[in-house]
């Protein structure tokens, strides 16, 4: 992974505090793990209301922790007046997500002053083996200057 710098000291308590603030993944149950500079590590238990029929991570559940995964890595980067909603994804169901947890890591594949692309991928932990479940690839908007939508 490339190194990236963030253009504002107080990224990581910003990410943080934006992530509080996502009823959504408050809804489902997820952790912010990790934050760095172009990176974010989100977990989640499993849960019998995120499984599908067979009794496995939902491929929709996983697509949403992936996105907020890639948006908040981007985000990581970006000054505190700057937004980054999702432009574009694609998602690969890789295996079954069958496990007691899934971590899903985004990272910043590459920094654009409009555009930026990030990766992801979810990974899958039963006992004590973990496997690649999914990977996404995204391409985020910076939008800047409207800091109405950053509180």
């Amino acid at each position: 992974m490339e190194s990236f710098k963030p253009q504002s000291e107080i990224y990581e308590a910003r990410v943080r505090k934006s992530f509080t603030k996502q009823n959504m993944m408050a809804t489902i149950g997820t952790s912010l793990a990790e934050v760095r500079p172009g990176f974010c590590e989100i977990r989640k238990p499993f849960s019998d209301c995120l499984s599908q029929q067979h009794g496995f991570f939902h491929g929709g559940a996983l697509a949403s922790i992936l996105d907020f995964a890639g948006g908040y890595a981007a985000y990581t980067l970006f000054v505190e007046t700057d937004t980054v909603p999702t432009v574009e994804f694609k998602l690969n169901l890789l295996a079954p997500a069958d496990g007691q947890l899934v971590i899903v890591q985004g990272e910043v594949v590459r920094l654009g002053r409009t555009l930026t692309v990030t990766r992801g991928e979810a990974i899958v932990v039963k006992g004590r083996i973990k496997k690649t479940c999914a990977m996404m690839q995204q391409t985020m908007m910076r939008i800047s200057g409207r800091a109405e939508f950053t509180e």
